[in-house]
């Protein structure tokens, strides 16, 4: 049956929203190591609620991209904050940092931690931002503007496996991302059984540009609606969200403040009608529409003829 979960088959996901002061300059935004002590310290509160009782113990405790700005594994300071974090939830954690790799690449990545193990698996982004995460013509455009606060392309990751920890596999796509119906596909068909969407939206919800946040917020509900997938929303300053397969926004945290959302969400294994039939109804319609366009201009009915005054007889025209 599509999206149907077995019964019992649900997980307790929580969402940290460790928040970005708004009034930083985009400057400041991008000097990012104290938003992990900011994740750090709403995860110490959100452990502190599960001791008290007052919300389940996550299966798996989620942060958003670029609640770390390096890779943890070169930074001893990073590393002893995560494993600081895993140690107080005492389960899973999966974080977003700047991950390095061979030949001087850099991923931006959702890196997964577990309790005594450290980091075991990680998704790499691959569909990039132009200008954001990497410059086209870097020789040329780098040194203007705000575009010398990017100083290193990063290299496409190529994995679309699930993150999996216990009965959780994890679909993991990193901000816009979310807007590519094949990248999510691409994880659904791989296993997940649960969708997660980390983001930053720091830069993105500034002057004229307000308002992204609530479009993709709105990108992850069609998409658990398309997939029957539970999808988790992780903002380092909102929104943030945790969405029912059928759409329904279960819980959110609005932007520019710290947060924590705790919720019991079904694991998903079927398969959609959407998930089936891929983009064949888009390209289907596209045809249908663009045939319509070619056809339109010279569309006559057979055997018509629009008489011109050239035609007329004269005698109709008045003449004797």
């Amino acid at each position: 049956m599509p999206g149907q979960s077995g019964a019992g088959n649900s997980a307790v996901v929580a969402v940290v929203q460790g928040n970005v002061p708004r009034e930083r300059t985009l400057a400041e935004q991008a000097r990012v190591r104290g938003v992990a002590q900011n994740h750090a310290s709403e995860t110490t509160l959100l452990a502190a609620a599960v001791r008290r009782g007052e919300v389940e113990r996550p299966d798996i405790t989620l942060w958003p991209e670029n609640s770390l700005d390096s890779d943890p594994t070169h930074d001893l300071a990073l590393w002893a904050l995560v494993t600081d974090s895993v140690r107080v939830l005492d389960g899973p954690l999966l974080i977003g940092a700047i991950l390095d790799g061979p030949d001087g690449k850099s991923y931006n990545a959702g890196q997964l931690w577990i309790p005594g193990q450290g980091p075991v698996i990680s998704y790499a982004k691959r569909q990039l931002v132009p200008f954001g995460e990497y410059i086209p013509a870097r020789r040329l455009l780098g040194g203007l503007g705000s575009l010398q606060l990017i100083p290193r392309d990063f290299a496409p990751g190529t994995s679309q496996a699930p993150l999996t920890t216990g009965a959780i596999r994890l679909g993991d796509v990193i901000c816009y991302e979310v807007a590519y119906d094949g990248l999510v596909r691409d994880a659904v068909r791989s296993g997940a059984n649960l969708l997660v969407v980390q983001t930053n939206n720091a830069t993105y919800e500034r002057g004229l540009q307000a308002g992204q946040s609530e479009q993709q917020l709105a990108m992850a509900r069609i998409r658990a609606i398309e997939f029957g997938r539970s999808v988790a929303l992780a903002s380092t300053s909102g929104v943030s969200a945790i969405v029912a397969p059928d759409g329904r926004v279960i819980d959110r945290a609005d932007t520019w403040r710290s947060a924590y959302l705790v919720e019991r969400v079904p694991l998903a294994d079927g398969h959609t009608l959407a998930e089936r039939l891929g983009p064949w109804p888009e390209a289907l319609l596209a045809a249908l529409a663009l045939a319509g366009l070619v056809r339109r201009p010279g569309r006559r009915h057979r055997g018509a003829t629009t008489p011109s005054v050239r035609d007329a007889p004269l005698a109709r025209l008045g003449a004797g």
